[in-house]
């Protein structure tokens, strides 16, 4: 998700590492906190393995500051991963947001971003629940526990608009694709 993520906004535009963990906070951080112990390590391997580079620019006052930029190689793992997501990136719902965030970037490939979205439909479609009477998924009609059916609701509603945009929007993705 942090890979992900990072080159992400780092397809918008060359951030310095003080943005580039301010955005992600923004996207991630009300889940997953990201320490600086996290993130300059990531940042470190992507840079290692020439996902991006950093390169140096004058500070403004003191010391000189570093901005990221994507590279080429960069680009095409970032878009490789968007196109083939991870099952998990599909059913875990923040690594799902994580996708949705830069799913645009795949812009010129319409049909693509249907494929990714019917995943994460026929994900949705299939019958669950957090709780379970042997392999039977529990309704919340079913629960007694007003906080345990509290859950169940709140989640079918969520579960209800995004199946509804997903529609909304493979219909609309089908309409405008050559």
């Amino acid at each position: 998700m942090l890979k992900l993520a990072i080159l992400g906004f780092l397809h918008d535009r060359p951030l310095h590492g003080y943005e580039l963990r301010r955005h992600l906070a923004a996207l991630t951080g009300h889940v997953r906190p990201i320490s600086d112990g996290t993130l300059y390590p990531a940042i470190k391997r992507l840079e290692s393995d020439g996902l991006l580079v950093r390169e140096t620019e004058p500070g403004t006052t003191a010391a000189p500051r570093h901005t990221l930029h994507l590279t080429e190689a960069g680009r095409a793992g970032l878009l490789g991963r968007l196109r083939e997501p991870e099952q998990l990136d599909i059913s875990d719902e923040n690594r799902w947001f994580t996708v949705l965030a830069f799913l645009r970037h795949l812009d010129a490939e319409p049909a693509a971003q249907a494929a990714v979205l019917r995943r994460r439909l026929d994900f949705l479609s299939e019958p669950a629940s957090f709780f379970y009477d042997g392999t039977r998924p529990i309704g919340a009609e079913e629960v007694g526990d007003p906080f345990r059916r509290g859950l169940l609701l709140i989640a079918r509603a969520t579960s209800e608009a995004e199946l509804t945009w997903l529609r909304e929007t493979l219909a609309e993705l089908e309409r405008t694709a050559p």
